[in-house]
């Protein structure tokens, strides 16, 4: 069982500004809700109707999966290609009704995270893809003009739970409609949650095997839920497991918080580690690759000493 859970402190505020926004969260880089924010008249206009109507039948991919958790490592969803009017049908229809016309289950789940115009090269930007509603959406400006990455859309299903994952940069997701339950880890939990790049292998972060993951409890969970027109940021390095409790749409803003040689220029997703980091763990790997050629007893020395060598590092 996991250490206690912690809650996430809310903020009450009807302006939200970079000023403000920076005495509550720059000297301690923990996430933080912040309530009652003026974010436009998405919150009441944003219901499937209306999206259905603005967004129309221009096309979008999307995740579609039989089950209620995605799993990025297994795979276990199905991108599919609709049109917005046809994929807001599916995933607004109410928790238990099936669908004739399903892809895979009639009770299948759908995630849509919107994407730039060439996937390969654009970054999500909802005022270039998504005008026709991104007029109803104030953003809050917590950042400089110049370190704004991506402003994403996120549509899911009632109880479609995402994987748990790291972000390299700080980010706020605005809850528009439904409501939306977040487990987030610090950073110092990377140990425990059995990563495998930047997404963990526990899919179900309630529901821990501790046969099969031990050091789970090790882990200093934070908890939160978020209702329409709250606004939550999570710092870089966070881990998040985010689950809708009903049809959830929320815009997630994405933003340089360091200096924008650390990223790859490459990066369109705002997903790839930094590159000094990344270099790090090319060198790591040619050493793995190297430390292999030593007799077993030899290999496993060198590469406690090796550990040991990266240990000290951190606790200098």
């Amino acid at each position: 069982m996991a250490a206690a859970v912690q809650t996430v402190p809310i903020v009450c505020t009807h302006k939200l500004d970079k000023q403000f926004f920076d005495s509550h969260t720059e000297e301690m880089r923990v996430p933080k809700i912040f309530r009652g924010v003026d974010i436009g008249a998405c919150t009441s206009k944003w219901n499937a109707g209306y999206l259905a109507e603005s967004l129309g039948d221009a096309k979008t991919t999307v995740h579609v999966c039989a089950e209620e958790k995605l799993d990025f490592i297994t795979k276990n969803f199905q991108y599919k290609t609709l049109e917005f009017r046809e994929y807001i049908r599916r995933s607004s229809r109410p928790l238990g009704q099936p669908l004739d016309d399903y892809f895979i289950d009639p009770h299948e789940k759908y995630y849509l995270r919107s994407l730039g115009e060439d996937v390969r090269k654009d970054t999500a930007n909802i005022h270039e893809q998504h005008q026709q509603i991104a007029k109803d959406l104030i953003l809050p400006q917590v950042f400089l003009e110049k370190q704004f990455f991506s402003s994403v859309l996120r549509i899911a299903s009632p109880c479609s739970q995402l994987w748990t994952h790291y972000d390299v940069m700080d980010n706020i997701l605005i809850q528009v409609v439904g409501s939306k339950d977040i487990l987030l880890f610090p950073p110092e939990d990377y140990p425990y949650l059995y990563m495998r790049g930047d997404k963990s292998t526990i899919l179900d972060p309630d529901n821990v095997d501790p046969l099969k993951y031990p050091l789970y409890c090790k882990t200093s969970p934070y908890r939160a839920t978020l209702q329409p027109g709250d606004i939550i940021y999570i710092p870089a390095l966070w881990f998040h497991n985010v689950k809708a409790r009903d049809f959830s749409v929320a815009v997630n803003v994405f933003w340089k918080n360091l200096d924008a040689s650390f990223y790859d220029s490459r990066d369109v997703y705002g997903n790839k580690d930094l590159m000094p980091a990344a270099r790090a763990q090319q060198g790591v790997d040619k050493a793995i690759k190297t430390l292999s050629t030593l007799p077993a007893q030899y290999k496993h020395f060198f590469t406690l000493k090796i550990i040991a060598k990266l240990q000290q590092s951190l606790d200098d």
